[in-house]
């Protein structure tokens, strides 16, 4: 079994951003693997039963309602409202950790993996 994990932390004030949706699609199959949110401390770990190695996921995070009503208009008007990462999971067992950094205008992705 796989994890997807991550880490979101908010740019603007040094916080987590917890709360923010979060939704995994096998792209392959069109199959929403889980659709779920991070949690208060900006965390999220999900199991993935039995990942195809060779199919392509779409991790999307739904940020535009995060930043509603927490960013004055000073920073101007959001455009972005998802974040969107595409990414494999070549071994069933890795782990895949994708944190992410964001602001209202823009965002920072990495990611590690690490196999069973």
């Amino acid at each position: 079994m796989a994890v997807v994990s991550s880490h979101t932390l908010n740019s603007v004030d040094g916080s987590h951003a917890g709360g923010i949706a979060v939704r995994l699609v096998n792209l392959d199959t069109g199959a929403t693997v889980f659709d779920t949110a991070m949690d208060d401390g900006g965390r999220l770990a999900e199991e993935v039963a039995d990942p195809d190695p060779k199919a392509r996921y779409e991790m999307v995070f739904q940020t535009g309602a995060y930043w509603q009503g927490r960013v004055a208009q000073a920073h101007g008007v959001r455009i972005m409202d998802e974040i969107v990462v595409r990414f494999a999971m070549p071994e069933r067992d890795g782990r895949y950790h994708i944190p992410l950094i964001l602001s209202p205008h823009g965002y920072s992705l990495w990611s590690s993996t690490e196999h069973g």
